[in-house]
């Protein structure tokens, strides 16, 4: 690349420059008198909310006016800021005008309410509320226009052709792309100070949208969500979202999306703004000309876009199901921020065109796309024409012009047969330099070259239709993909899969090159919008490649690239700098230390990497190489080692510090791979599952690790693998959960070399799968260990006797709790209170211990768009990490105690919350059920027919909880009737040494709302049940025979004596009014069991069982059916 010193403004054209080439003192002449005038037309009073945009608004209309923010890229020698009749002057980008209150103009009156949305994005409920937040805003953006466009009096526009000149950056002109160094200083933020005395002037109700400056965002003072879990950081990056440069002069400030939220990284101060209203990963991103505007979207069925001001951090505007069928799948936003362009992803594409600053709540046009085109990846507008746009796929370029409600637009035909050459795959388009042209690049390294098609017979009309395109030329620049083309100034830009950057001039005369930077291959680039400094005696530009060998003036810009990396590349002396160096395949491996600020982080790329989580700063990190997936990780105890497991069944066990490997050679002993680790509390031992069956142990014997032996102890896969403590020795202890509903215990201390043996092997389940464990925290006397099942139950069992202590409704949240982490218990706490996180499929959780099954001590959101694959907890407990899994990122949450037992505190004491969960809640008929049944339990206790004094009170024995649950419709199994007596019995008993012998009504609502089922019995399940067990008769139908339906009761599950069997159908049937022996005591089977031949047919299909038998009041058509059985007083018992 050869230098030149000579000056690249030679060649200006003539253009905005020229306009704006005023004397500065005429220019100030015609901003006071401007102003005068207009004070002397203004109106005394306005109406709420209404603007006075000028003296002559019907002329605005004329010229066509957009009411949008512009950037219009020019740099006026001198800027004026009118206020009380002063004028002050100053050399400030045309960005700040954005923020610009003038006394000359009327701004929002004293009755306007805020523009400020709701912080998470919600839109008004109230109609009238959202049309005024809506033509605000767009009065907003017309006053900014106005002052932008010639509010001052400076120029006036005489043809659409000479407004877009004004309005659009001079692209071929080198002048806007480069300032002095007075300019240059004073940069958007530095002008934060003339703008805030004329802020002053609005009333106190106006916005912060209103008064925000660049850095507002960033201020201490911010506003900060008090919510349970607050998301503070973001750790990675969405591989396939573009990244933005919005930072100004030095300052290091980009944008890009990391999972279903957008994040503002100030890389100057090292501190994020997150954006967060999206509920599923980003999809697409875009940006204003003057990086003020921000739009997010998103693939959810609610088919979000949520528009952004990045001054403030505030949501504007939010467009709900722009695209019910797919979502959003690319979108672009005009250079003036005025309008959108979406394209979705279904069967069928729809590209439409919205104006978000109105208050319409439809897109301006749309059109369909034939499914023949394939779905477009690509959008963009043209920056000197907003009626005009592109999209492009990997085989077709689309152009489209709109006018009002019509959306035109033509897609040309290009084959290798067109120019005899090969054309490849496209990637992305652009807008060329010269008018009418476009230019699309290809993997082959091709750039395309597209024109407006022009016959003489219309060589001279005005109604040409731009979107009539056709292939002009194929230039072939280099022989490998080309991945990025875009528009910088003066100069066509282009990315490819080498990591290479190449800059041309119009006629595509290479000029400079960045090729010596080792990046990856580029999926975007991102220029700044502050235009270059001018070259002087202090710069060091490099020279162009060409004989003038002038100066290369280039913008600061920002690369991202396919393996995750964002670089900062200086214009000035090319300086790149790394910013971002994330995970660029799944993490699922994430592990806090246990005495410091620090979180590891292990990935599908192979990437071990280690950060400081208080001063957001990496501290090391280890590439294990291509094809090493990194699957789990973990510290011990000490924090010293740090134990990873990999897809290919390799252990490794590292220094924490050096991530240097302790073992010569990383220990081989399975094929699979390794999905779970852990440390004892000793360091002495180190477990991993396996083939997701196998537990394998290794020791460390003599400062060494060796293999200790492998247990296969479960034949479906593990869920949870943790060491503990026997409670009489400082022993290890192993225990493995597994699908196959048991509890295994291993024998560390009499195991040997390849002989790893059995404790104990328990059964905890009946029905429900568990899907994780913990040790319970120190808040009891009592040592337990917690479960979650997929039912929504969390369990507690005795560490010793594993016999289920108790039973509680878990947190609901749309999936079962996934695993479960205990924040750290601190002694300076209440010692009876303690708190755990979890996580479900897409949440994370927080939740107050004790358990009691109040489902306000719980609260939940959305960490990751797609899926949450792991969590941990920070030392202290002050932090909470998620790991994406496929999304490649992890997000920080800071916990917030106060906030937690504020909501909490809401749902009421005692047994309120318990009311809500009722059907009807305390005036409901269940609850009057609930009381009948109890209290008549007590008199049945007593015998109904006694004649003898009966004693009142509010408690009935434990035996007679199991007939008054099934009175409510509640059927426990004799195992859920064992655990729901001895959680009851046992309650107190390490307090007092006395069992509970009886149970009043509110300890009696709390155990039938922790134990029925969450969602009750639904008619889907029982026709599953037929399925698998019936068998297909004549008619088709899945049936039962009466006498195989009698075997299974009496020999699957919890066996059945015959007798039991009679009497539960006959009873079910109606043949025993008085309900069997648990109203006479005695059951004579013998009458019954004729009866019951008698009312019953041989088969027994799933709707007769419903209806007839079980007596509930269901239509079984052929679909199954969805409607929730939990109505007690359906079935006639």
């Amino acid at each position: 690349m050869a230098e030149s010193e000579q000056d690249p403004t030679e060649d200006a054209p003539i253009g905005d420059a020229e306009v704006l080439s005023e004397d500065p003192q005429e220019l100030l002449k015609n901003v006071e008198e401007h102003f005068d005038q207009e004070e002397e037309m203004q109106p005394e009073s306005s109406a709420p909310g209404e603007i006075q945009l000028s003296s002559e608004p019907e002329n605005d209309t004329e010229k066509g006016i957009t009411s949008a923010p512009q950037d219009t890229g020019q740099l006026t020698p001198d800027n004026v800021i009118v206020n009380e009749g002063t004028v002050n002057q100053a050399s400030y980008s045309t960005e700040l005008q954005d923020e610009v209150v003038s006394e000359g103009l009327e701004s929002i009156s004293t009755a306007e309410q805020s523009l400020l949305p709701p912080a998470d994005g919600e839109t008004h409920s109230v109609e009238n509320e959202e049309n005024m937040h809506v033509n605000d805003f767009g009065e907003q953006l017309k006053v900014e226009e106005q002052f932008d466009q010639g509010g001052l009096g400076t120029f006036s526009l005489e043809t659409r052709e000479q407004e877009r000149q004004v309005s659009a950056p001079a692209r071929l002109g080198p002048d806007d792309a480069i300032y002095d160094d007075c300019t240059l200083s004073q940069d958007l933020c530095s002008c934060a100070s003339l703008v805030a005395p004329m802020v002053i002037e609005c009333p106190s109700e106006t916005s912060l949208v209103h008064s925000a400056v660049c850095d507002t965002v960033f201020e201490e003072n911010t506003y900060m969500k008090q919510n349970s879990l607050n998301l503070v950081w973001s750790f990675g990056i969405n591989p396939d979202t573009p990244v933005y440069a919005l930072h100004i002069d030095n300052r290091r400030l980009i944008l890009y999306a990391s999972s279903h939220t957008a994040v503002m990284n100030n890389f100057s101060i090292t501190r994020q703004h997150l954006l967060q209203g999206h509920c599923s990963p980003l999809s697409c991103i875009a940006v204003s000309g003057n990086r003020r505007w921000v739009a997010t979207a998103d693939q959810s069925p609610e088919s979000l876009v949520i528009i952004w001001d990045t001054f403030s951090g505030i949501p504007v505007q939010t467009l709900f199901d722009c695209h019910p069928e797919g979502g959003v799948g690319a979108m672009a936003m005009t250079e003036d921020a005025k309008y959108l362009a979406t394209v979705g992803t279904g069967t069928v594409q729809r590209v439409s065109i919205w104006e978000w600053t109105s208050q319409n709540k439809g897109p301006l046009c749309s059109v369909d796309l034939s499914p023949a085109f394939g779905p477009q990846t690509f959008i963009l507008f043209n920056p000197e024409d907003n009626t005009e746009l592109l999209s492009n796929n990997k085989t077709e370029v689309v152009f489209y012009t709109w006018k009002e409600d019509l959306l035109e637009f033509a897609a040309p035909i290009l084959t290798d047969d067109t120019f005899n050459k090969i054309v490849g795959l496209y990637s992305q388009s652009v807008f060329h330099l010269t008018p009418s042209q476009v230019l699309t690049a290809t993997s082959a390294g091709n750039l395309v070259i597209w024109d407006t098609v022009r016959t003489p017979q219309i060589q001279f009309d005005d109604k040409v239709k731009s979107y009539k395109k056709r292939a002009l030329k194929l230039v072939n620049l280099q022989n490998y993909s080309i991945t990025v083309v875009t528009v910088s100034d003066r100069y066509v830009v282009t990315c490819d899969v080498k990591g290479y950057i190449k800059f041309y001039d119009e006629q595509l005369c290479l000029l400079n090159w960045y090729s010596n930077f080792n990046l990856g291959p580029i999926n975007s680039i991102s220029f700044s919008s502050q235009p270059a400094p001018i070259p002087n005696e202090k710069t060091s530009y490099p020279s162009e490649s060409n004989i003038n060998a002038q100066q290369f003036v280039v913008r600061n810009f920002i690369v991202a690239t396919d393996d995750a990396t964002v670089a900062h590349v200086t214009g000035d002396g090319c300086k790149l700098q790394i910013l971002l160096q994330e995970h660029s395949a799944a993490i699922h491996a994430i592990a806090c230390h246990p005495a410091q600020p620090l979180i590891c982080m292990g990935s599908y790329s192979g990437l071990l990497k280690v950060w400081n989580y208080e001063k957001k700063k990496p501290i090391c990190s280890r590439l294990f190489g291509t094809g090493n997936y990194i699957q789990c990780v973990t510290y011990d105890k000490a924090g010293s080692l740090l134990g990873v497991g990999l897809t290919d069944g390799s252990v490794h066990i590292l220094d924490a510090l050096s991530l240097n490997d302790e073992c010569p050679e990383p220990f081989q002993y399975a094929k699979d791979a390794i999905t779970q680790i852990t440390f004892s509390h000793e360091s002495r031992y180190l477990a991993t599952v396996d083939s997701k069956t196998t537990v394998t142990v290794f020791q460390l014997w003599h400062k060494s690790w060796v293999y200790l032996g492998r247990q296969n102890a479960h034949f479906k896969p593990i869920q949870s693998l943790m060491f503990g403590i026997y409670l009489d020795s400082n022993q290890s202890r192993l225990l493995s959960l597994g699908e196959d509903r048991f509890l295994v215990e291993y024998d560390l201390a009499n195991s040997t070399k390849d002989d790893l043996r059995i404790l104990s092997s328990d059964r905890i389940e009946q029905s429900a799968i568990p899907m994780c464990m913990a040790w319970y925290p120190p808040i009891t006397k009592e040592s337990f260990i917690i479960t979650a099942n997929n039912q929504y139950k969390l369990k507690l069992y005795n560490a010793t006797t594993k016999m289920c202590r108790k039973t509680v409704l878990s947190p609901t949240y749309g999936s079962p709790v996934r695993k479960i982490e205990i924040l750290p218990f601190s002694s300076n706490s209440e010692p009876d209170v303690g708190y755990l996180s979890y996580i479900t499929d897409d949440k994370v959780g927080l939740q107050t211990l004790p358990l009691d099954g109040n489902p306000h001590r719980s609260c939940a959101l959305i960490c990751h768009g797609k899926a949450v694959s792991n969590i941990a907890c920070s030392y202290d407990g002050c932090y909470i990490f998620t790991a994406g899994g496929d999304d490649c990122t992890v997000h920080m949450w800071k916990v917030d105690l106060t906030a937690h037992e504020a909501v909490s505190a809401l749902g009421g004491e005692a047994l309120i919350p318990f009311y809500g969960l009722l059907e009807g809640g305390r005036d409901g008929e269940l609850f009057r059920e609930m009381e009948d049944y109890f209290y008549y339990s007590l008199l049945r206790y007593q015998h109904v027919g006694t004649m003898e004094t009966r004693e009142v009170s509010t408690h009935i024995p434990l035996q007679e909880i199991p007939f008054v649950m099934r009175a409510l419709g509640f059927y426990p199994t004799e195992k859920e009737i064992e655990d729901m007596l001895n959680e009851v019995k046992f309650s107190k008993y390490v307090d007092t040494g006395k069992y509970v012998t009886d149970i009043d009504l509110g300890e009696f609502i709390k155990l039938y709302i922790n134990h029925r089922p969450t969602f009750g019995m639904t008619a889907s399940e029982l026709q599953h049940t037929f399925d698998v067990l019936g068998y297909e008769n004549e008619n088709g139908e899945k049936v039962f025979n009466v006498r195989e339906l009698q075997q299974l009761l009496q020999n699957e599950g919890e066996c059945m004596a015959e007798e039991e069997v009679t009497e539960c159908l006959s009873t079910l049937l109606g043949l025993n009014p008085e309900g069997g022996s648990s109203e006479l005591i005695s059951f004579d089977a013998t009458n019954a069991s004729v009866l019951l031949e008698q009312q019953l047919p041989q088969e027994i299909t799933s709707q007769m069982f419903v209806n007839e038998i079980l007596g509930f009041p269901l239509n079984f058509s052929g679909s199954p059916c969805v409607e929730e059985m939990t109505n007690p007083a359906a079935a006639s018992t």
